[in-house]
């Protein structure tokens, strides 16, 4: 028996009954996770560019450090992964359902917002948010991923997200001092 699966995509599926719904892979999965990592990492060295303070400076560089140190671990799970856990789901010649979770990290988590990016408690705000978003995520992406391809990893990187909060928010309670 199949699963249902939550994810929809295409332009016009919002108020279709007929909607193309996309099973994941693994691979697909472990793309979008690297995609996230790579977002976060961007974020935090472009913020960190534009924030005068060479302690902030570093606090968000540091941040980037830890976000590309999670792609990497994404990218090592997904070079893993066997053939047939690469298989498309579906028939998908154009690629939609890459394309799909392509957008859906890209505006998710660490997405391009109204920011100022000359005001940490401003970056601070975002990533909090950001951090949380991805959060969310990597749980919802736990009950996809088999024990034997790395869920506990999964965990680690969940509760180095939690420690990302915890920094965090004690920088922006700091500043509010």
């Amino acid at each position: 028996m199949r699963r249902p699966n939550r994810f929809r995509a295409g332009p016009q599926t919002q108020n279709r009954s007929d909607a193309m719904a996309f099973d994941f892979n693994a691979d697909d999965v472990y793309e979008i996770a690297e995609q996230i990592e790579k977002n976060g990492a961007d974020f935090y060295q472009k913020a960190s560019e534009t924030i005068a303070d060479k302690y902030y400076q570093k606090f968000l560089l540091d941040l980037s450090t830890m976000e590309v140190f999670h792609q990497r671990t994404f990218a090592e799970m997904r070079a893993s992964l066997s053939g047939k856990e690469k298989k498309p789901t579906v028939f998908d010649p154009n690629d939609e359902a890459v394309l799909y979770l392509k957008a859906l990290a890209d505006m998710r988590v660490f997405y391009q917002k109204q920011i100022d990016m000359t005001s940490i408690e401003s970056i601070l705000m975002a990533a909090l948010s950001a951090e949380k978003d991805s959060i969310v995520f990597y749980l919802g992406m736990k009950d996809l991923v088999p024990e034997k391809l790395g869920r506990d990893r999964i965990d680690a990187i969940i509760n180095e997200e939690k420690k990302h909060i915890q920094l965090l928010g004690s920088e922006l309670l700091a500043l509010k001092k």
